[in-house]
């Protein structure tokens, strides 16, 4: 999950490192590190515990020069957060630096090599042992650099992607991947690398996503030059991209969870645009017309993702088998890959993934794909792996989500599964005209339905103030709004470390209401449904343990409000629509109740946007 930058060419490199690792710091924000090196094969490291401005603050008054570097912004796996694990590392003989994002599972019988040979380590890295792995293959065989990786990086198991600089070689970055991703930048005479397209955007658009087992050689001046493990050079496949670089700032705003709460309406319009003709009530997704064949005689759909994904996905199960009429499980990509799952050639896999880099989730594809199965990727980074990786998909379109906390991609990701369910069972036959028309123009409303919840912001902060002294929370929903309840409880722990946990509101008579008393706060997600009914006995059931309220209900409710200590009220939709409105008045409690406990809400401890390693 750590986040790489590299730059080498005609600019000094130490502003445009820290200013990519500033776009990347979502990505981890244990330990930063920058190694620089000039023309000469002057080479200085400077790393910090901490974020990127305790790594500014070390490097402050001390010579920056350069036109070539490397650097890191780390999540911790192998070794705690310290300055002698922060990136980057260095061989024993000091010639070659590196950063690595991903895991060497493997490292232990090479540390075990090496320590042999005579080799000593000053951290406890899996990264510096594959560095001085690297550096032990080139002398003690004679090769060249780009040789040396080769042969190390074919004895390597695990996950990696690495940038490494050569003290003798100083104007050559080489670098490598798989399984993480990587990303090369084309200037003009220069090469920028990432683990993103974020850092690089403001200076080329041009780009090339290594791909597994591939090796870069970024020379200033020359092309770039790619080649794979086998020394066998591979055509380097530029894409143009364009990314809004005002996403990467918070403008007006205090963190960018709340700004991106706030583009939700925008975003949700961003994400339908020409796929739901809000004139003739009808979706159109070019993924369902091109591989219709595949998807309407689908035996099954199985979902896989993890977290916030795997929330949307457990919405989608119950979309696509409410209107499509086929069955859907959702798993864990964590659990799927290791279970020997029964994998049919008629199933589907839907794969769903904000950042398309999770490591699980691409590894649950991988294996789909081997047992014949066809996979679609749900997905909001262009370019990246799952994308790259899928038989098809549909981008989310809601723009870069800088806060570690999702919010619009959760609202992406389930808009997407209602058109992809509608579009599906309107192919099929499954669903009547009349309830087509109905849920396609309400969906087209629901920006302005959003609009009016975020007006809710300023009473949803006054409340939240009450309950910063909590230790618990339970979140309780009914049928699409269950999975609401288990995504509102995942943002409050997220961010404001209170344990929460999601039930399905039938459930809380089977063991959790043991847990009711009256410090216990109760989120009940009780907008009007089929089951409202049903959701006002339970609600009545915690009432009369003396459990504390706060009521998520339509607007005009008069039943919960005489009974819910606190109610927040929303705008009415369709029932399956609704996720799309519930989920952001628990978003913004989760935010303030972070923001009055004096949490860090974009970084909070132990989290990276991005999982790219088990």
């Amino acid at each position: 999950m750590c986040g790489i930058v590299g730059y080498i060419g005609k600019s000094d490199a130490y502003p445009i490192l820290i200013k990519g690792l500033k776009c990347l710091e979502y990505r981890g924000y244990d330990s930063a590190g920058v190694a620089l090196i000039d023309k000469s094969g002057d080479l200085r490291i400077y790393k910090s515990v901490g974020k990127v401005a305790d790594l500014e603050r070390v490097s402050s008054g001390k010579n920056i020069s350069g036109t070539a570097g490397i650097a890191h912004t780390r999540w911790a796996t192998h070794g705690e957060p310290t300055e002698r694990n922060a990136h980057p590392h260095r061989s024993s003989d000091g010639k070659l630096v590196m950063v690595h994002n991903g895991i060497i599972e493997n490292y232990l019988s090479i540390k075990k090599k090496l320590s042999e040979e005579g080799y000593s380590f000053a951290s406890d890295t899996d990264t510096e042992i594959l560095v001085q792995f690297i550096e032990y293959i080139r002398n003690d065989r004679k090769l060249d650099l780009l040789t040396a990786v080769q042969v190390a990086l074919k004895e390597v198991v695990g996950a990696y992607a690495i940038a490494l600089i050569d003290k003798d070689n100083p104007g050559e970055i080489i670098v490598a991947r798989k399984s993480s991703p990587l990303v090369v930048g084309i200037g003009e005479g220069e090469f920028f690398v990432a683990s993103d397209t974020a850092p690089i955007v403001p200076y080329t658009n041009k780009v090339v996503f290594l791909k597994d087992g591939e090796i870069g050689v970024l020379s200033a001046g020359s092309p770039l030059k790619i080649i794979n493990l086998d020394n066998v050079e591979c055509p380097a496949d530029i894409q143009n991209i364009e990314i809004n670089l005002s996403e990467f700032e918070k403008g007006d705003y205090p963190h960018f969870m709340l700004k991106e709460i706030f583009e939700q309406p925008e975003r949700l319009k961003d994400c339908m645009r020409g796929r739901l003709n809000l004139e003739e009530h009808t979706i159109r997704l070019s993924s369902i017309i091109n591989h219709s064949d595949k998807l309407l005689n689908a035996g099954r759909f199985v979902i896989v993702a993890c977290g916030t994904s795997w929330h949307a996905g457990l919405i989608g199960k119950h979309l696509i088998e409410s209107f499509c009429r086929i069955p859907v499980e959702v798993e864990y990509a964590s659990e799927f890959r290791y279970r020997n799952p029964v994998i049919l050639p008629n199933d589907v896999v839907i794969a769903i993934s904000q950042s398309g880099e999770t490591a699980d989730t691409l590894a649950a594809m991988e294996l789909a794909k081997e047992k014949g199965a066809f996979v679609f990727g749900i997905c909001n980074v262009v370019g990246s792996s799952i994308a790259r990786a899928t038989d098809s998909g549909i981008y989310i379109h809601v723009g870069s989500e800088v806060g570690v906390a999702s919010t619009k991609a959760f609202t992406g990701q389930v808009a997407v599964l209602i058109m992809f369910a509608l579009a599906l069972a309107k192919e099929k036959k499954t669903i009547k005209d009349e309830e087509y028309t109905n849920i396609t123009r309400e969906l087209g409303l629901i920006p302005e339905k959003m609009y009016a919840t975020l007006a809710l912001n300023d009473s949803i902060a006054e409340l939240s103030r009450m309950f910063t002294y909590a230790r618990n929370f339970i979140y309780l929903g009914r049928g699409y709004s269950y999975p609401v309840a288990l995504e509102g409880a995942l943002k409050l722990k997220e961010i404001s470390y209170i344990h929460a946990e999601g039930y399905p509101a039938a459930e809380m008579k089977h063991g959790p209401i043991a847990l009711i008393d009256a410090e216990m706060p109760v989120v009940v997600i009780a907008t009007k449904s089929d089951l409202y009914k049903k959701i006002l006995s339970n609600i009545q059931e915690i009432k009369s343990r003396k459990g504390r309220i706060i009521a998520i209900v339509t607007e005009g409710d008069t039943e919960i409000s005489k009974i819910a200590d606190f109610c927040i009220e929303v705008p009415n939709t369709i029932d399956c629509l609704d996720a799309l409105i519930t989920s952001i008045p628990l978003q913004l409690m989760a935010y303030h109740i972070a923001v009055y406990r004096g949490m860090d809400v974009d970084q909070p401890r132990n989290l990276a946007k991005s999982v790219t390693v088990e």
